[in-house]
């Protein structure tokens, strides 16, 4: 799948506060990551940074006063205002909010603002006891009716050395946000996708457990994926994911039970299932509630294991679309259709296990009924993410046409 900010037209408006300096930085990753950065500076802003800056990284011109680009019929802020995608405020303080609130078009990002039919976003950035103003939530209140999409404000030290919400969202979120509404309009628009990911913990003691090194890197890869898609995401994810992509629904478990539990509570409403999830085959059939001791005269321990449910193989929900993961030492596409058959896969991803825990690419076969084997090329997860949820999409749209 398409990373969603590649080629897009993004118009980046920066107001009058200490946070414009993140600005830069945001405006740099928007780049990196495919988009055509247009930033518009207010008089403020340029107080706090220079245009300078934001020419350099985004290689377009800065707009800083509404008499800018005038050509005929044709001025600079309708213009700019035609041809983007997105537009995104950040920071907008407290004064820029409320000017946006009230339509006025004194400067190039008003005049822009009012003349777009692109979606808008506003990521305001204040001292606390401003963002709480009554005025300022009434404002906010207010753009929200119009659609406006509000990005809060983050808790900390702020400029003034108070601590408070009020700091601007940290440039990962404003990203995670960008791509959610330009992802929008994506192959899996409207779709709502249960992901598991990283391993299980079957614990032994207090201290110890029987687990894997999966690091959930393809359970969140395929999480972004989706959301860039357009698709809704619930990701249930064991204790070896460190961090999740921002904007899922985050679900946290430990054994392989409670990620039984909160599938089953997750796809009632869902149109997917993707078990990404390392998860333990078997459990400690009685775990001891204090650490087990080393006995010196003994030199084995013996330690008896229960066989854990088979989670997607146990879900038979009418319409649910199930994706599956094989990690095989040996055999791989036997083993892999077998499972595939035996569980009532729609698509199954079949890796070498080896190769594939804790690596950050993976050469993997996807199997679906009534196809042939497709061979990928060893490829990141991110890619590989990319062409299973590809895939999705395709599943459901056969799904439509039947």
């Amino acid at each position: 799948m398409p990373e969603p900010l590649v080629g897009k037209r993004i118009v980046l408006g920066v107001s009058g506060g200490i946070a414009a300096y993140k600005a830069i930085d945001f405006a740099s990753k928007l780049v990196q990551l495919g988009a055509d950065v247009h930033a518009i500076l207010t008089a403020s802003a340029c107080e706090f940074v220079q245009p300078l800056s934001f020419a350099a990284i985004t290689h377009n011109s800065v707009h800083t006063s509404v008499f800018e680009g005038w050509e005929g019929e044709h001025s600079g802020h309708v213009t700019l205002a035609a041809t983007a995608d997105l537009v995104i405020v950040a920071p907008a303080t407290a004064n820029s909010i409320a000017k946006i609130a009230g339509g006025f078009a004194d400067d190039m990002l008003g005049a822009v603002l009012l003349a777009t039919q692109a979606p808008i976003l506003i990521a305001p950035a204040m001292e606390h006891r401003m963002w709480h103003h009554a005025a300022t939530q009434a404002n906010l209140e207010t753009l929200r009716s119009r659609g406006v999409r509000v990005i809060s404000p983050e808790a900390g030290r702020l400029a003034s050395g108070a601590a408070g919400d009020g700091r601007l969202a940290a440039v990962d979120r404003l990203l995670a946000e960008a791509r959610c509404v330009l992802g929008a309009g994506g192959v899996l628009n409207g779709k709502r996708i249960v992901i598991t990911s990283g391993g299980t913990h079957e614990p032994i003691d207090p201290v110890r457990f029987i687990g894997n090194g999966s690091s959930g890197a393809m359970g969140n890869a395929l999480a972004q994926a989706a959301m860039d898609a357009g698709a809704e995401v619930t990701l249930i994810a064991g204790p070896t994911v460190a961090t999740l992509p921002i904007g899922v629904t985050p679900v946290r478990i430990t054994t392989a039970l409670e990620m039984q539990s909160a599938v089953q509570a997750a796809i009632v409403d869902a149109d997917a299932l993707i078990m990404a999830a390392a998860v333990a085959d078997f459990r400690p059939a009685h775990p001891s509630e204090h650490k087990l001791k080393k006995n010196p005269d003994e030199n084995t321990q013996q330690l008896e294991l229960v066989k854990n449910p088979d989670i997607i193989a146990g879900i038979s929900q009418p319409g649910l679309v199930k994706v599956g993961f094989a990690a095989e030492t040996d055999d791989l596409i036997a083993n892999a259709t077998q499972k595939l058959q035996a569980k009532g896969l729609d698509l199954i991803v079949a890796n070498d296990a080896v190769a594939t825990i804790g690596a950050s690419h993976s050469q993997a076969t996807l199997l679906i009924p009534g196809h042939e084997p497709e061979s990928l090329a060893e490829m990141s997860k991110e890619d590989l993410a990319g062409v299973i949820v590809a895939r999705l999409a395709e599943i459901f749209a056969r799904q439509v046409i039947s």
